[in-house]
C-alpha cells in the first residue's frame, strides 16, 4: 500500500514538474517574441509620468533619498575604489569611428610661457566612450519622460531633461549583475539576451537583491570578448537585455541601469523597435542610462571579495542642453 502510495506521488510530482518546465518553456517562448504592439503597451504600464509631479525632470533618481545614500555610505568598509570607464581613444578606429579629438595648444616643446594646455571635443553616444544618457536623450510619439515635448530639444540644445539635472551628482548604493560569471563563461559571445529569470538567478546565486534607488550593472563581458576576438560591429552582435527586463527593473524600482555595452541586445529581435530597453527606461520610467562602461576589473574585484554591492558615485558634467556626459563612474568597497 504504502509502495503504491508513493509510487502514486512520486508521478504526481514529476508530472507537476514537468507542467511547470512547460509553462517556463512557454513564458520564455512568449519573451522572445515580443512586437511593437508589446512595447506600445509597456510604455503605458511601465510609465513613472506624473509620479514625482508634472514638472519632474530628475525620473527615477527621486529614489536616491538621504537614506538611500547613508545605506550606500555604508557599504564602505575597505575605502577600495575601482573605475567603471573605458579607457578613451584605447580602441582603434574600427569599433570606436568618434575618437576624442585632442589637440595640443600649448607645449613644453614650443617654448612658449609656463602652461601646458590642451582642447578635446567627442560625440560620445554610441557604443565606445563611457557616459550616460540624460533623459532627453530618447523620442516616442513625439514626447520625452513624463510627456515633455521633443520640440524642447533645438539646434541650442535641450530646455527640459538635461544632464545639467544631474548636477548635483550620484551617489547611491551599486548592485553588479555579472552575467558572464551566471553562464560560467568569460564573455557572453554574441547577440545573448538576458531574462529577467537570469537576473533573479544571479540575486540568488550573490545573495543580493536589488531595491528602490539601487544602481544596476549588467555585465556581459564585452571587453574580454574584445580583448579575445577583436572588434565587431556592436549593433549586429551585442549580448545584453531582452525588452521584458523593463518590467523586472520597474518592479525593483531601480534609480539607474547601466551595462558594458548599450543595456539592449542588439539586435533587439523586435521588428520595428531598435532599442526597447532605451525606450522603456529613459523614456516611460524615467531611469538614466550608463553606456559602455568597463566591468572587467569591477567583476574581479566583486568575486575576490564576494560582494556584489558597493557605492556608486558619478558626476556628470553640468553642461547646460547637454543629452548626456562623458564621465568616470566609480565603485567603492
Amino acid at each position: 500500500m504504502n509502495r503504491r502510495y508513493f509510487r502514486v506521488l512520486a508521478s504526481v510530482i514529476l508530472g507537476a514538474a514537468l507542467l511547470f518546465a512547460h509553462i517556463a518553456d512557454k513564458t520564455a517562448e512568449a519573451q522572445q517574441k515580443m512586437t511593437k504592439a508589446d512595447i506600445d503597451r509597456l510604455m503605458k504600464e511601465l510609465s513613472n509620468w506624473g509620479r514625482w509631479g508634472k514638472e519632474d525632470q530628475l525620473g527615477a533618481l527621486n529614489l536616491i533619498t538621504p537614506a538611500k545614500r547613508r545605506e550606500a555610505a555604508a557599504l564602505v568598509r575597505e575605502g577600495v575604489s575601482i573605475s567603471l570607464a573605458r579607457e578613451s581613444n584605447k580602441d582603434t578606429e574600427t569599433d570606436n569611428p568618434n575618437p576624442y579629438h585632442h589637440t595640443m595648444n600649448l607645449t613644453g616643446e614650443s617654448g612658449r610661457g609656463q602652461w601646458s594646455v590642451d582642447t578635446f571635443s567627442v560625440l560620445f553616444h554610441g557604443y565606445q566612450h563611457t557616459h550616460i544618457d540624460a533623459l532627453c536623450h530618447i523620442f516616442y510619439q513625439g514626447r520625452m519622460y513624463n510627456g515633455f515635448s521633443q520640440q524642447e530639444v533645438t539646434a541650442g540644445g535641450a530646455a527640459k531633461l538635461a544632464i545639467t539635472n544631474l548636477r548635483q551628482g550620484i551617489f547611491t548604493r551599486g548592485v553588479l549583475m555579472d552575467i558572464a560569471a551566471l553562464k560560467g563563461v568569460k564573455f557572453l559571445d554574441g547577440a545573448i539576451a538576458i531574462y529577467p529569470e537570469d537576473l533573479e538567478a544571479w540575486e540568488k546565486r550573490a545573495g543580493i537583491r536589488v531595491g528602490p534607488g539601487d544602481a544596476v550593472f549588467i555585465n556581459t563581458g564585452r571587453w574580454a570578448r574584445r580583448a579575445a576576438r577583436g572588434p565587431w560591429d556592436a549593433e549586429k552582435g551585442t549580448a545584453g537585455l531582452h525588452a521584458s527586463c523593463a518590467r523586472w527593473l520597474k518592479e525593483r524600482d531601480a534609480a539607474l541601469l547601466g551595462s558594458d555595452a548599450a543595456s539592449d541586445v542588439l539586435p533587439s529581435g523586435i521588428e520595428g523597435v531598435s532599442h526597447p530597453v532605451h525606450l522603456l527606461t529613459l523614456n516611460a520610467m524615467g531611469v538614466h542610462i550608463f553606456d559602455n562602461c568597463d566591468l572587467e576589473e569591477l567583476s574581479a574585484a566583486a568575486a575576490q571579495r564576494k560582494r556584489w554591492t558597493f557605492l556608486l558615485t558619478a558626476a556628470p558634467l553640468p553642461i547646460a542642453g547637454a543629452t548626456g556626459s562623458p564621465l568616470n563612474p566609480i565603485a567603492t568597497f
